[in-house]
């Protein structure tokens, strides 16, 4: 990838990304807040959705924290707290790997169900369809930079894109050529990691910011009630 290029997709691209993440949020938490919402269709051949959204979730929301802390925290951290950049590394192949395969799975799960259920199918958006199959990309392309990682076990490709991501926050303009050289898989990772969330603000993964800590305890089942109204016999017009 020429350095023009490298700029552009990871040295201008992520600002666009978080920019329209934050706006397009607020605008659509303000002007349609009844659109802010899962869209559950749990009552549609439930029991395949209840095992891959809990797979899928879970493995999910490691992955997500995983790469929060992983990322974001400051090497300076992880060196005076003895925490040597190998063994990060090692953790989190070994962390990332197991909630990845559990995200995967999940994920499988529920784009089979979304695209050959007919009547999950009739009932789904195209943008329920096209962010469930753009994170099943993105989970097997993290999956695919494991063998990669396992090659750098010194820890030294992390430290690459927690610089990488640090720049970005810090506004360091040089912050893309952290990762010029990173392997191909991990700058598709990245990209489709930053596309993802340019069109958040535009699908149902907006529920998330919700934070619904309430969830975890929730029922696996909703209650429907039928409500009873009297028919209104109106005279005609005259």
């Amino acid at each position: 990838m020429s350095g023009y290029l490298n700029t552009l997709v990871f040295g201008i691209y992520p600002y666009i990304a978080l920019a329209v993440l934050i706006l397009g949020s607020v605008m659509r938490y303000d002007r349609e807040p009844y659109s802010w919402r899962s869209g559950s269709s749990q009552l549609l051949r439930r029991k395949q959705l209840v095992w891959g959204s809990v797979l899928f979730h879970v493995g999910v929301l490691v992955i997500f924290f995983g790469h929060l802390v992983g990322l974001l925290t400051p090497i300076g951290i992880f060196d005076a707290l003895g925490i040597s950049h190998g063994a990060k590394q090692i953790l989190a192949i070994v962390a990332g790997g197991v909630a990845g395969v559990m995200a995967i799975i999940g994920a499988s799960l529920l784009v089979h169900r979304r695209l050959f259920d007919a009547r999950v199918r009739a009932t789904s958006s195209p943008s329920d369809t096209l962010v469930i199959v753009l994170l099943w990309l993105q989970l097997a392309l993290g999956l695919q930079t494991i063998p990669i990682s396992m090659q750098h076990l010194d820890g030294h490709e992390m430290v690459k894109f927690m610089s990488w991501a640090q720049g970005i926050f810090i506004f360091n303009p040089d912050a893309s050529g952290f990762v010029i050289d990173a392997s191909p898989i991990f700058k598709a990772h990245l990209f489709l990691g930053l596309t993802i969330l340019l069109i958040f603000p535009f699908t149902r993964l907006v529920h998330m910011l919700s934070v619904p800590v309430r969830y975890i305890w929730r029922p696996g089942f909703q209650v429907v009630r039928e409500r009873n109204q009297r028919a209104v016999h109106r005279q005609p017009a005259e």
